[in-house]
């Protein structure tokens, strides 16, 4: 009977575990869910240089296409650095990867365009059954948060 009872309360202990682990996760804004992710370092360092930690933690809702870590590797480490050092341009750059509203997959699919928050508009196409951003390929979606949806990218994409 103690056995059984010491399981059962193992078992609740674990269920009550992930209940808060998950609880956690489902109301982490983009920058936390971005942070806890592990794969968008650059990502989250560029949002601070550009002081926009702030604004992503904001109640939205918010789209970001985020480049993960590998497409900012692609980006040649000098124009970064440059780039990272430059708020004003990091700015324009970063606020160009974020839509305002919550746009699901499903939603971005049936799209051929979409306003950023830096004013211009991204191209949206489907081809092949894959959606692609401004020529970047959508490799994640529906990454729910808090304020808002991630879409993780394979491409840094830029303003015009």
């Amino acid at each position: 009977m103690k056995f059984r009872s010491l399981l059962n309360l193992t078992v609740l202990s674990a269920a009550l575990v992930v209940s808060a682990a998950s609880y956690a996760s489902a109301k982490a804004d983009i920058v936390d869910t971005a942070v806890a992710a592990g794969s968008f370092n650059t990502l989250v360092t560029a949002v601070k240089a550009a002081d926009l930690v702030d604004t992503l933690k904001g109640a939205g809702p918010f789209t970001v296409f985020a480049p993960n870590d590998a497409a900012f590797a692609k980006v040649p480490a000098a124009d970064l650095q440059a780039l990272l050092k430059d708020k004003a341009a990091l700015g324009k750059v970063l606020t160009y990867h974020v839509v305002a509203g919550k746009v699901m997959a499903s939603d971005v699919v049936k799209l051929t365009s979409a306003k950023t928050v830096q004013g211009q508009e991204l191209t949206i196409a489907v081809k092949d059954g894959v959606v692609y951003v401004d020529g970047a390929k959508v490799i994640s979606t529906d990454i729910e948060t808090s304020n808002g949806v991630i879409h993780v990218i394979d491409s840094v994409v830029l303003p015009k």
